[in-house]
């Protein structure tokens, strides 16, 4: 099934609520509502079967999405884990965060998480397996800050196949309610360290029971081949494992009576693991599959929702149906718009006219060029068109070669378009996902998805872009952006919260790291060239 665009959202000033533990929430739903917030470790829009996506079967993300609202517009202003997971927790796209935009970074301490506020005034919050990662979170005395709640980590299982996690997330889910004082309301976030890689390659065949064929259409800038199908239903086969658990957790909630005033939030940080998805700037990158379900505060339930919503919403929606105002309960100003007033209307498809673009960026993500540089990008999705700006175009976009392009997760995948260069047999693959791009690509999302055609160059489409770069850069001048006044560079020298990666590239190149035995890429990834 297509995706169907608009424009999309934005938001300008912060959220005013009715003062921090005030009445705003209680008189939205009664009481104050639970909130269970379920985040998948890398999934694309749009593979979940409420999307018509029938080789994955999702039967969790089904019934929030006929429960609730399904959203086919969603976007997280950043596709990676680290920058992806602040923005949510935040409401404030990435280059609004300081060190909080770059992957594997120190979490600025000015910046609260919802989630954290929530704590402070009447919710019990936790979460099981990944929160906000990878990267550091400190309070200004040193202290270890809980951005998603406390960890519950203790229930394990027997894992379905290699590479997933033996963390029982239903189990430890049971185990948060019952810690819980009686009549206080909740916010568990469920982080799933699935689909992320590594995959026990044929899984989904051998265990999941798929067929190579069940794919009716493998995205345009991967190979069509056995190994690339084999490595997307091990993915999908992840993707369901992840679900079994969301499955789990609604009916847990049913037994306790507990589902009607729960907010179930299903959705995936960033885009599938796969090269010129994760990590990058396209649809496959930053669109995600979103699904929302409130018994208690939406109107007409099983409505879809067309308008362009980003991550950055969600905060001051959660935050205002609790009754919190954002100024007095410390939190920094917030980009994201309430979706409120898409919970209590009756309409359907386009709700609100005024979400009519949204903007993405990256900064940098992992290690693998000279001095660890990352890879500037800024873009704006309008009118079914995504217009992408590279302030860099001379650096690699997924790492260096000669390094493993670190950006781009190892996998068969990887390794099948890396060996297609190598034979010279075919470099339109390699050119997709590693090569090195122009200064601005523009692509018409709404007949093109996979992003692999082009338009910049195209006289037909330039006073249309044009506009939108116009627009794109005066709306980030807006939101201070530090690379559009100039100061982008300070982004490439905040510090690796991680010592394995701090001068990664010097080190790599002289021969003291392994990023084979580190499990940072395949074997068969890169020929390793040396000082």
């Amino acid at each position: 099934m297509k995706p169907f665009h608009i424009g999309t959202l934005i938001l300008v000033s912060p959220l005013l609520l009715s003062g921090c533990a005030g009445e705003h929430g209680e008189k939205l739903s009664g009481r104050k509502p639970n909130i269970l917030i379920a985040m998948g470790d890398d999934i694309s829009y749009p593979h979940m079967g409420a999307y018509g996506t029938s080789w994955i079967k999702t039967p969790g993300f089904d019934r929030v999405a006929k429960e609730g609202l399904l959203f086919y517009n969603a976007y997280t202003p950043n596709s990676k884990s680290s920058p992806s997971r602040a923005c949510f927790l935040t409401g404030r796209n990435s280059w609004q965060l300081e060190e909080a935009a770059n992957h594997v970074p120190y979490f600025p301490v000015k910046f609260k998480s919802f989630i954290e506020v929530l704590g402070e005034n009447g919710y019990f919050t936790g979460y099981t397996a990944k929160g906000w990662a990878p990267g550091v979170a400190l309070d200004s005395t040193g202290k270890p800050r809980e951005l998603t709640g406390k960890a519950y980590n203790a229930k394990q299982l027997v894992p379905p196949a290699k590479g997933i996690s033996n963390i029982d997330y239903a189990g430890n889910f049971e185990d948060f309610l019952n810690s819980r004082p009686d009549n206080m309301p909740f916010c568990f976030w469920y982080g799933s360290r699935e689909p992320h890689r590594g995959y026990e390659y044929g899984s989904g065949v051998t265990k999941g029971g798929k067929r190579l064929e069940d794919i009716p259409r493998v995205p345009r800038f991967l190979p069509d081949n056995e190994i690339v199908r084999n490595d997307l239903l091990d993915y999908a086969f992840e993707i369901e494992h992840f679900d079994s658990h969301l499955v789990k957790m609604l009916e847990i909630l049913r037994e306790r009576g507990e589902l009607d005033n729960t907010i179930v939030i299903v959705t995936g940080d960033n885009g599938m693991p796969f090269p010129r998805a994760k990590g990058q700037v396209y649809e496959y990158s930053n669109h995600i599959p979103l699904a929302i379900m409130w018994k208690k505060g939406i109107k007409r339930p099983g409505r879809i929702v067309y308008d362009l919503i980003s991550f950055i919403d969600i905060a001051p929606t959660l935050l205002e149906v609790a009754g919190l105002d954002l100024e007095k309960c410390g939190m920094q100003p917030i980009e994201g718009k309430s979706l409120t007033n898409i919970f209590f209307t009756r309409k359907n498809k386009v709700i609100d006219k005024s979400r009519n673009y949204i903007l993405l960026g990256k900064e940098r993500h992992d290690v693998g060029r000279p001095g660890d540089v990352g890879y500037p990008v800024r873009a704006i999705i309008q009118n079914n068109f995504l217009y992408i700006r590279n302030f860099r175009p001379g650096r690699w976009p997924a790492g260096n070669p000669e390094t493993g392009y670190l950006n781009c997760d190892g996998s068969p995948t990887k390794s099948w378009i890396l060996s297609l260069r190598r034979s010279g047999s075919d470099l339109n693959y390699w050119n997709l996902s590693f090569g090195q791009r122009g200064a601005e690509e523009l692509y018409r999302i709404g007949i093109d998805p996979d992003c692999v055609d082009n338009l910049i160059n195209n006289p037909g489409y330039s006073s249309a872009w044009q506009k939108m770069r116009e627009t794109m850069f005066e709306l980030l001048s807006e939101q201070q952006d530090p690379r559009i006044l100039g100061k982008g560079d300070i982004f490439d020298r905040y510090t690796y919260a991680d010592e394995k990666v701090r001068d990664f590239y010097n080190r790599f190149m002289k021969g003291e790291l392994n990023t084979k035995s580190a499990g940072w890429v395949d074997s068969t990834d890169f020929e390793i060239k040396r000082k």
